[in-house]
Order: structure tokens, then C-alpha cells, then sequence
């Protein structure tokens, strides 16, 4: 069957002397490996349109007896990688890219998560600064994607308001929850096992603003440290997800 379907490409992986093989995130089906013939070559129509972060139009012809997939034409949408040079945002993208690609697997449909990777690549496109909030930002909504969104508002354990907690008892310091997620006011009631995080007043206050999409002016050190926070809680989380059985066949095959 011939489809045609919006991809963010997640990952290419050279093959043999002229082709690629290349997973993609789509919005009709997940994620598909597709492998694209002499597309190395540069005299190919599609070359350099599957390169890691673009957002295509693919047209594929898909079979459920195949494991990866054959596209055979493609139309470029928007490109990150066309942009004047810059590692901060590259840096960025490929970390957002190895987010999506641990988040879905091979027919699973996630329009929400699709909607949420194509919104973000067109974000580091549009500006010059602010990677990492950006970063933040995605890391925010694509736990809530997945299920897994963290308590900020109230606390994880005593459901109380944070925000009055905090101006009215002059509270600095505040706990992050990883197993159930969250922020924890200090003394709050915790099981005897549960793992908690210092965030500093300001960072959480920091967080907030990200979370409700405004840029604020912020030190660049805090802004990735409340990367590497929801990092480490969406990786806990990813980890519990089952294993993608496409990306060991891609393996086998780049090996062989």
C-alpha cells in the first residue's frame, strides 16, 4: 500500500555503499524505519532531505509483513539543519530527537507527541536564543503526553497549594519527587523509600514560568539544571516502557 504521511526524521544510519536507513516519527503511524535506495548519492532527488530533525512529507510503500519499510519520494517542510550554524540548538535538537525516539515505538500512533516534536523543531527554528528553555518546555509537555505529568502546583504528598506555601511561610527550598512525581513542601509526610530532590525556591518559581510558556530573562546554568531535573524524571519514567523491537532489527542489519 502507497501512503503519504508528515515524519520528523529521529535517526539515519548509513547502508551499504549508497542508501540509508532512517527512523522516522509519523503522524499516521508512529514510528517507521524506512530505507531510502542511493539516496547518498548526490544526483538522488531526496538527498539530504532524510537528514536527522527535518520534517518531510514521505510517501512510503508500506507492508505489516515488512519491518522496515521503502520510501520512495519525499518533499522537505522545514529543515532545522539549514539554519546559520549553531551547537547550543543542535545540541538541543538532538536531544529532543532521542527523547521522541525512546518515547514511541512501531505503530503506535501518538498524534499528540507528533504535534508536540513537529511544534518544538519549529521553535528552534524561529530564534537565536532560549535553546534550552525550549528544551525544558518540551521535556514539560511531553511527560504530560506520556502520562506521567509531575504535581507543580500542589504539593505531591499533602495536596496543599505551593505558590501560597511558599510566600506566606518563607520557604527557599522545596523537594522534587520523582515515584509519585512532583514537588514536595519540607515536612510533608513521605513514605519511608521515596527519593527526594532540593530545588532551590527560585528554580521552582523559574519552572513554573517555563511551564506556562513564558521566556523570562534567566541564568543559563539554572535554566539546565531544570533540564537535567526533568531529564532524569522522564528517563526513570522511559524506562519502564517496553523495548522498541525495530531499533534491534536497524542494528542487525547496519551490522551485518
Amino acid at each position: 500500500m502507497i501512503v503519504k504521511t508528515r515524519a520528523v526524521v529521529l535517526r539515519e544510519i548509513k547502508y551499504r555503499d549508497q542508501s540509508k536507513i532512517c527512523l522516522l516519527l509519523t503522524r499516521e503511524f508512529g514510528q517507521v524505519s524506512v530505507i531510502l535506495k542511493a539516496v547518498r548519492n548526490p544526483k538522488n532527488r531526496m538527498s539530504g532531505l532524510f537528514s536527522a530533525g527535518n520534517i518531510v512529507d514521505a510517501v512510503i510503500y508500506r507492508r505489516s509483513t515488512r519491518d522496515i519499510q521503502l520510501a520512495s519520494d519525499a518533499s522537505l517542510v522545514l529543515s532545522p539543519l539549514s539554519l546559520e550554524p549553531d551547537l547550543e540548538r543542535f545540541g538541543v535538537l538532538f536531544r529532543i530527537l532521542d527523547l521522541a525516539r525512546h518515547s514511541s515505538g512501531p505503530d503506535e500512533k501518538n498524534i499528540p507527541l507528533f504535534t508536540l516534536l513537529g511544534s518544538t523543531i519549529e521553535q528552534l527554528c524561529g530564534t537565536t536564543k532560549g535553546f534550552h528553555a525550549i528544551l525544558a518546555r518540551f521535556l514539560l509537555r511531553l511527560v504530560g503526553v506520556l502520562g506521567f505529568e509531575p504535581s507543580i502546583d500542589r504539593c505531591v504528598f499533602s495536596r496543599q497549594e505551593i505558590m501560597p506555601a511558599i510566600d506566606g511561610l518563607d520557604i527557599r527550598e522545596l523537594h522534587f519527587v520523582h515515584d509519585p512525581g512532583g514537588f514536595a513542601l519540607p515536612g510533608a509526610q513521605a513514605t519511608f523509600d521515596t527519593l527526594l530532590q532540593p530545588v532551590p525556591v527560585e528554580r521552582y518559581r523559574l519552572l513554573r514560568s517555563i511551564a506556562a510558556n513564558e521566556n523570562p530573562a534567566a541564568d543559563p546554568a539554572e535554566v539546565a539544571a531544570i533540564c537535567d531535573l526533568l531529564q532524569e524524571y522522564c528517563s526513570r519514567h522511559l524506562d519502564r516502557m517496553p523495548h522498541r523491537k525495530h531499533l534491534d532489527i536497524v542494528s542487525r542489519l547496519v551490522s551485518a
